[in-house]
This record gives structure tokens, C-alpha cells and sequence, in this order.
């Protein structure tokens, strides 16, 4: 009688394990036609949206000697590619702005600007880890986060006339042919042209280019005092490791300035423009965080440029093209490449680089962050709450911007969004005649009275509409 063999079964760790393969598998292949389909010239044009804020600031740094342009070129690179890997977006990665801007004015060392990157992004990830940074974004209403965003636009604009205005003036005495006005309204000309046809048409990529050869020549012809020109080689980096009393410098010099403006327009003003921009793929909070502190604690100890994310850069990039993660692997393998085989010898070159089209492309990157401020009021029909949405969100654009300052904007707004809120709550409807406005019964006689004020909407988590969506059609009011 044969004997009978029992059958063997997968055991529930197993099936565990092929499910998970599986998954990953799945994972990897999604993920490679996803990247084969990416391949356009609007991505590569998308790459270079954000260059306006990178150069100017990179190129003052590394020509004083407070960051390492060879280390921040392949950190930078190294980020770029990383973090489009994780978050399949193009996730911009941008400098520290309030840290390098004091660090100039103070003429701080290499050693102070790296402990304050590395202090910063410490708190930051930490806020990540411990998941504190939800608490943040949950009671920070979304007319204060338009707000940031607004304040962060309208600063870009003033940036930006800083640079063209760096240029000479038109035709003229003292007239500089590779760096004017003329260059600036053609710059403009060709964004605006073009501007909803940044996925086919690469603006960014003509304006670059045109760029670049401004400065090849002006390099090559009339250089600056004690310039440097490209020289291909090996160029290696090395540790950089700040003393305690650098440390301390940094952080209380620069770091306590950059610690709200990383939290609010760096992480929670950008989860919010990326799930506008990309509902499909929301990125969280903590991700956001821990991966602004990995980069610094990392490049940093190289010497590298303090970095983090923003919601300029990535509104930047989305204008001129960019959609998928391609577009920042594709930038951050071309920095990589010249950070290792020209580094520093590219100073001289970004030092010719036009200011007056640096300035533009600034200019255009606060323009398409400042457009999501219209969505402030989608799906609220209730006429107090509109008005007191938009009040909230022009104060704290405006203390931004008046003071300089995200962190100052950040508490008017809160403080204004607390005030009406409790005013709300307690005092009732506010005054017809103050307003000008219809009640919110006569206007829309199927919204409820039970909405809640801005704060409630803060977390973001259920406002998903995107901003290349079609407006909200408020409803009409009924015929008598």
C-alpha cells in the first residue's frame, strides 16, 4: 500500500513574506514605467525652475567661504534624488534662506552656518519622529497656511527685483550688453508668452541656456576680478565638524530665525501645496520633516549648504513643467556629476550667470505660489467665514512680509484666526453693514450654520482640491 505523503502548506509567515515580495516587486514595476514615461522636456525644463532662489545664494556663500560649493553641488544632487524616490514628486531642495542670509550679513564661519543647519534640522526631525509636527498642522488654520504662502510670494517678488536691479539700466551710459533690463523683459516675455505651455514649450530650459552662454562669454571675454574658470578634475570633499562654541553661535545667531520658517513654509505650507498639486500622492508632515533633518545632519558635517524643502521651489518647478520625479532625479544627477568633476572651478561661471534672468525666474516661482492663495475659501459658502478667511490670510501676509519674519506672520495670524473665532463663538453674527455682504442664510439657503471657523479646516487632511482644478461655483442665489 503506497504510502500517502502529507501536503505541504505555506505557513503564515510565509504568505507573509511572498505577499510582501509581491507587493515590492509590483512597487519597483509601477515605479520604472512611471520613470520610462517621464523622459519629456518639460521635466528637464521643471528641473531648472528653482534656480533662481539656488544660485544667487549658493554663489554668495561659497564665494566668501561659509559653505563648500563642491560638497553642496553632490549633497544637493544626492537630496534631489532621494527625496523624488520617496515622495514621486518633484520635491524641490532649496536653501536655508534666514540662515544664509544672517550668516552674510554677520560674516559667519563655515563651522557657525553648519552647526546652525545641523541644529535646526535636529529640532525639525525630532518634531518628524515624534509625530509633534501634526499638532502643528492640525491647529494651524488653512487661511494662515495661504497666508505663509501669500507672505513667501510676495517676498520672492521683492527678491527678484533685487537681482534685475542689479543689472544696469537700459541702453545708456554704463550699459552692461550680458547683464540689463533688455534681458529682463525678454526673460518676461518668453515665461508669460508660454506660461500654459510650460509641459511642451521648455521655458525654462530656453531661459537657462540663454544664461549660460551669456556667462561663457562675459567669462571668457570680460571676467570679473580674480575669477575662476572650469576646470575638469576630481574634486573631493571633507568633514567639517563645528566646535561648541560654533554650535552655540549658530543656532542662536541664525538657527532660532530659520526654526519657524523650516516648520511652517517647509513643511506644513508644503504637505499642503503638494496635496493640492498632487492629491494623488500626499506627502506627510513627518516624512517631510525627518527628511529636511537627513539631509543637514548628513551634508552639513561635509560642509555642505544648509538645505530643506519649500513650497516656492515646488511651485516653481510645477510651473515650468515638472510633474513626476523624473525631473528632480534627472537635476540631481547633473549636480552630482558637476560637483564631483568640476566643483568648485563653476564659481566663476555662476558668478557670470545674468542677474536679470535669475531675477525672472524668481520672480515667476513666487507668482505660481502665490496663486494657491485663491483657493482659501474652497467649499465654504458661509459669508463670515469667506471674509474672515481672507482677513486672516492678508494680516498674516502681511506681517510677513512687513516684519521679514514667517515666524511674526505665523502668530498674527493665529492670533487674528483666535479672535475671530471667539468672537464667533460668543458674540454671534457680525454686522451686515460692516461687510457689505448678503447673509450667509439669503446667499446659500442650503449651507448650515454649523460649519466651523477656518481653524477647523488646519489639518489640510480633508481639503484635497487642487489648485489646477476648476474653482468651486458658489450657488446662485434663488429667484424670487
Amino acid at each position: 500500500m503506497a504510502e500517502v505523503l502529507p501536503t505541504a502548506t505555506a505557513t503564515p509567515a510565509a504568505q507573509q513574506h511572498s505577499s510582501y515580495s509581491t507587493r515590492v516587486k509590483e512597487d519597483v514595476k509601477e515605479r520604472l514605467t512611471s520613470f520610462k514615461s517621464g523622459f519629456r522636456l518639460g521635466e528637464l525644463s521643471g528641473s531648472l525652475g528653482d534656480l533662481g532662489t539656488l544660485l544667487p545664494i549658493l554663489l554668495s556663500l561659497s564665494l566668501t567661504g561659509q559653505v563648500d560649493l563642491t560638497a553642496s553641488l553632490i549633497f544637493g544632487g544626492v537630496w534631489n534624488i532621494v527625496t523624488g524616490i520617496v515622495f514621486r514628486m518633484p520635491m524641490c531642495v532649496q536653501p536655508m534662506k534666514s540662515i544664509a542670509a544672517i550668516a552674510l550679513t554677520n560674516k559667519m564661519s563655515m563651522g557657525s552656518v553648519m552647526g546652525a543647519g545641523m541644529s535646526v534640522s535636529a529640532v525639525i526631525m525630532v518634531l518628524g519622529i515624534t509625530r509633534t509636527i501634526y499638532l502643528v498642522k492640525r491647529y494651524t488654520p488653512i487661511a494662515v497656511i495661504r497666508g505663509i504662502q501669500l507672505g513667501t510670494a510676495v517676498s520672492f517678488g521683492g527678491k527678484a527685483a533685487e537681482l534685475v536691479l542689479k543689472a544696469n539700466s537700459f541702453w545708456g551710459e554704463g550699459w552692461d550688453w550680458a547683464n540689463n533690463y533688455e534681458w529682463a523683459c525678454v526673460t518676461f516675455i518668453i515665461v508669460f508668452l508660454f506660461y500654459y505651455r510650460a509641459k511642451r514649450i521648455p521655458t525654462a530650459i530656453i531661459i537657462f541656456m540663454i544664461g549660460l552662454i551669456i556667462a561663457f562669454i562675459k567669462l571668457y571675454t570680460n571676467p570679473p576680478a580674480k575669477a575662476v574658470y572650469p576646470k575638469i578634475g576630481i574634486y573631493t570633499v571633507s568633514t567639517i565638524v563645528p566646535t561648541p562654541e560654533e554650535f552655540k553661535q549658530g543656532f542662536l545667531s541664525a538657527g532660532l530665525g530659520q526654526i519657524p520658517l523650516t516648520a511652517l513654509n517647509s513643511v506644513i505650507a508644503l504637505a499642503a501645496l503638494a496635496n493640492d498639486l498632487f492629491p494623488e500622492k500626499p506627502a506627510g508632515t513627518p516624512t517631510i520633516s525627518i527628511s529636511i533633518g537627513a539631509m543637514n545632519l548628513i551634508g552639513c558635517f561635509f560642509g555642505s549648504m544648509p538645505f530643506c524643502h519649500g513650497s516656492g521651489g515646488l511651485a516653481a518647478q510645477y510651473r515650468f513643467g515638472a510633474r513626476t520625479e523624473v525631473s528632480i532625479i534627472i537635476l540631481g544627477a547633473l549636480k552630482i556629476f558637476f560637483g564631483l568633476f568640476f566643483g568648485s572651478s563653476l564659481s566663476g561661471l555662476i558668478q557670470c550667470f545674468p542677474t536679470a534672468i535669475l531675477g525672472v525666474m524668481l520672480f515667476v516661482s513666487g507668482i505660481e505660489l502665490g496663486a494657491v492663495a485663491r483657493t482659501v475659501n474652497d467649499g465654504v459658502y458661509d459669508d463670515q467665514k469667506r471674509h474672515a478667511n481672507f482677513i486672516v490670510m492678508i494680516t498674516t501676509a502681511g506681517m510677513l512680509v512687513g516684519f521679514k519674519n514667517d515666524g511674526i506672520g505665523f502668530l498674527g495670524g493665529m492670533i487674528a484666526a483666535g479672535c475671530f473665532y471667539l468672537a464667533a463663538r460668543f458674540g454671534g453674527s457680525m454686522d451686515e453693514d460692516n461687510t457689505g455682504v448678503m447673509v450667509q442664510q439669503d446667499l446659500h439657503p442650503h449651507a448650515t450654520t454649523q460649519d466651523s471657523l477656518p481653524a477647523s479646516r488646519g489639518s489640510g487632511d480633508e481639503d484635497q482640491s487642487s489648485i489646477r482644478k476648476v474653482p468651486v461655483e458658489t450657488e446662485q442665489q434663488p429667484r424670487a
